[in-house]
Formats: structure tokens, sequence, C-alpha cells
């Protein structure tokens, strides 16, 4: 899944939530259950993600909503293996943008 997220430092939870096209409270569900996501928080309560978060979630979500995994068994493969899932998953990200952008140029073109 391709997250189009404009380049910052932190990310509201809204904003992520849109950007995955979930609820924010699948996002803060995702949280509690995900060792790997640790958004920070203001001095409000609100969370702030990082490109890290967001790249983390990408995985959560690939696993999840993608390749049918339950809660427990995407815990499991990113216990595993989490950093050939980020290598996979990066790759995956730049393939896509790649796509995109020779679609782009063969609507351009036509």
């Amino acid at each position: 899944m391709h997250i189009d997220l404009p380049k910052k430092r932190y990310y509201k939870i809204g904003e992520v939530a849109d950007a995955f096209e979930v609820n924010t409270s699948h996002i803060r569900f995702w949280e509690k259950e995900f060792d790997i996501l640790k958004p920070k928080k203001n001095k409000k309560g609100n969370r702030l993600f990082t490109q890290e978060d967001v790249k983390n979630l990408q995985l959560i979500y690939h696993l999840v909503k993608e390749k049918g995994y339950t809660l427990d068994g995407a815990k499991t493969k990113i216990k595993d293996s989490l950093k050939a899932l980020q290598s996979n998953q990066d790759l995956i990200v730049r393939l896509e943008r790649i796509k995109a952008e020779l679609i782009k140029i063969k609507t351009d073109i036509s």
C-alpha cells in the first residue's frame, strides 16, 4: 500500500489514519497491541508519529490487512524477522512509487 504523507518530522494520528484509510481507534488499538509502535505524546496527550512509526504501521497494515495474518501471527512474524520485513516493505514502497510514476508517464504520452 502506497502511503501519501508529506515529509514532516511528526504526524498527528488523524493524518496517519487518513493515509491508511482506517479509523483513529484502529491506530490506537494497534499501538497497544504491537510493541514496535511508540508514538510520542505531547503535553495534551496527543500522539505524534515519526517516519519510523509510519514505516512500522505500513508493516503491520501489510501483514494484517493485505496478507491476512491474525494479530498474534503478525506479532510473531514481526518478532522473528523484523529487519527482513522492513527491508522488504521498503522495497515494495519504492516499487509502488516507480509503478505510479510509469503509469503517469504512460497517461501523459497517450
